[in-house]
């Protein structure tokens, strides 16, 4: 069994609220819109971080890491990609993707916006984790938690945070 830490759009913020959901996990993922490799290294220092770059990611990110991540973990099929779009709405490129990877769960980030929702005409599950970070139009700061366990995907959860990060708060 895998406990994973699904987040997005953090905008270079790395802070102990969402640290140390982050801490609990096996492996944090992260949909891109990092900020900066000064980041993406601090996630890393937590768990082993599985990303993507995403549009506000600079060349140094874009040398780090792939647009687009394909992997296999505890028998099931996963690919992100920052920009995606959503299940009858997926962007051309995830399109192609999709298509050709056949994946189990299919993740994105980029619009702020919180979705997990089955797509059944790709039979997979698609999931935004929305933005964790402290810039942008979100109202609530969101991840998602989830277990894989031989094929399956459990224990869903979704931690909201207030959009205003306390005074001293920032790692």
């Amino acid at each position: 069994m895998k406990n994973i830490a699904l987040i997005s759009d953090t905008h270079s913020y790395f802070g102990e609220d969402v640290n140390k959901y982050l801490k609990r996990s096996d492996e944090i993922w992260h949909a891109g819109d990092i900020g900066d490799i000064e980041t993406l290294d601090k996630y890393r220092s937590l768990k082993k971080t599985r990303a993507v770059y995403g549009n506000i990611d600079g060349h140094e990110l874009r040398n780090d890491i792939p647009e687009h991540l394909f992997f296999e973990i505890e028998k099931l099929k996963v690919l992100m990609i920052h920009i995606g779009g959503y299940p009858n709405r997926y962007r051309p490129k995830a399109k192609e993707l999709i298509k050709e990877y056949k994946p189990d769960i299919f993740i994105s980030g980029h619009s702020h916006i919180l979705k997990i929702m089955p797509d059944k005409g790709n039979d997979l599950l698609h999931m935004n984790p929305g933005a964790c970070g402290i810039k942008g139009f979100h109202a609530v700061r969101t991840i998602i938690l989830f277990s894989l366990d031989k094929g399956k995907i459990e224990n869903v959860r979704v931690v909201e945070f207030d959009k205003k990060v306390p005074v001293g708060k920032l790692s």
